[in-house]
């Protein structure tokens, strides 16, 4: 027996060990610890905070002394994450109610949820529940304190405010009996509720925008003229998402959305090769801890052969669009309503002969990317549409865009949108992140 056999083996075994070794390094390099970065969910402590500190005045601004929440299995209420419910088995019911003595609130649990809840800590009292109605025994409560107006999640113009069923509601309404009128949407409730942010909140979503926006930098490095297409792009931030264990901000199949081409909406990134003299957009949100949502748009262009900094055009076209942000930001303060935002940039936009834009300049973001609170448009109709006649408020949260759209060579449409977050301060709005100031050039390589 020759020891070639042997040595063939052993040479095969090193090459085979040598391949995972590389793989495993690769691997970790691009990787991060994300028990380690992210630390502990915040969402448990914050959210008691938020029942405790936000609810009681968003009631009173809704002007509802109880608000009925009713959640339940496999198609629960939107706002059950919100409230604790977000485990129901059985059909439970919220209370959240005030009296002389101030804010209250007590769930009727089933036996099985209601050790579990309790241990949560967020609810002054859950009663566990066994062979009886939980709903039935919340209506008795509300009967026997006499409650003048209880908001229920019924609504016609808010989704989260709409998580009561059909049946639910029957129900409901037949133990009420003639207390049926007190019933209310709990549309301004829960409007008033979810459109602040605690300061905590901010910082995640500061976070967030921050990670965002670097991705996005990061992402136009990988860009080689002729080469890369702009769902190559889109990949390389997927996997940015994957080795920093968060999700995408809106539909996967829509984020990033990375458009090198003439304007195409909300959108999926395509196989479109990435071309000197092209202007790319990326937009593109994530969600972390399962909660918190960005938005942000990054813009670059393409250099020609010969060119060391954007043509004249592009630049005005950019310069634009950021001065938009600019006077949107100015007007972003407490009591104004969203329709002025908005029309602080379309003046801008009329002024440099921007092409028309159909998007609002802008949209609360937060728990999604298009939030609860007051849009960001109709700045220039004669008629205030109800979502941008609302009002501003300290610590809500915004996505918004400056914009300026122009008619390219071929006839389509190109808009840059630069896209910021920004919260309401007492005194005005400050951008969460530094804004992008100027287009990111990609030359050849």
């Amino acid at each position: 027996m020759t020891l070639r056999p042997i040595i063939n083996k052993i040479a095969f075994l090193f090459v085979v060990i040598s391949f995972v070794s590389c793989t495993v390094n690769t691997t970790s390099n691009s990787s991060i610890d994300t028990e380690a970065y992210w630390g502990d969910n915040p969402w448990p402590e914050i959210r008691k905070s938020r029942i405790n500190k936000l609810l009681p005045s968003a009631m009173k601004a809704a002007n509802v002394d109880c608000w009925l929440v009713v959640c339940r299995e496999n198609n629960n209420d939107p706002i059950a994450p919100h409230v604790g419910g977000e485990n129901a088995g059985g059909t439970a019911a919220f209370l959240f109610y005030m009296d002389s003595e101030g804010f209250h609130s007590k769930v009727y649990s089933p036996s099985g949820e209601s050790t579990a809840l309790d241990d949560l800590d967020i609810h002054d009292e859950v009663v566990s529940v066994r062979g009886a109605s939980t709903v039935g025994m919340a209506i008795d409560f509300i009967k026997e304190r006499g409650f003048d107006q209880i908001a229920i999640n019924s609504s016609s113009s808010n989704s989260m405010a709409d998580g009561l069923s059909y049946t639910q509601r029957q129900s409901i309404e037949s133990r009420l009996g003639n207390d049926v009128d007190k019933l209310v949407s709990s549309t301004e409730l829960i409007y008033q509720w979810l459109s602040i942010k605690l300061p905590e909140e901010v910082e995640i979503l500061r976070k967030a925008a921050q990670l965002t926006a670097d991705w996005q930098v990061e992402a136009y490095e990988q860009v080689v003229p002729g080469k890369s297409t702009d769902a190559d792009i889109a990949k390389f931030l997927k996997q940015k998402m994957a080795s920093y264990g968060v999700t995408d901000g809106w539909a996967p199949d829509q984020n990033p959305n990375v458009n090198s081409g003439p304007d195409r909406g909300h959108s999926h990134a395509t196989d479109k090769v990435i071309m000197p003299g092209d202007v790319i957009q990326i937009d593109f949100g994530i969600k972390l801890y399962d909660r918190w949502v960005s938005d942000i748009q990054r813009f670059a262009y393409v250099l020609e052969e010969g060119e060391t900094v954007a043509p004249d055009d592009i630049q005005f076209y950019w310069e634009s669009s950021k001065a938009g942000s600019r006077a949107a930001l100015a007007a972003m303060k407490p009591g104004v309503n969203g329709a002025s935002v908005d029309r602080a940039q379309r003046l801008l936009m009329q002024a440099a002969k921007s092409e028309p834009v159909p998007w609002s300049t802008g949209h609360p973001v937060g728990y999604v990317a298009h939030d609860v609170g007051p849009s960001l448009g109709g700045g220039m109709s004669k008629r205030i549409r109800p979502s941008s006649a609302k009002l501003l408020k300290e610590g809500m949260t915004f996505a918004f865009d400056g914009f300026h759209a122009w008619k390219r060579a071929d006839g389509t449409e190109k808009t840059i949108s630069v896209e910021e977050m920004a919260v309401v301060t007492a005194n005005g709005a400050e951008y969460l992140i530094a804004p992008q100031e100027e287009l990111i050039l990609i030359g050849n390589k």
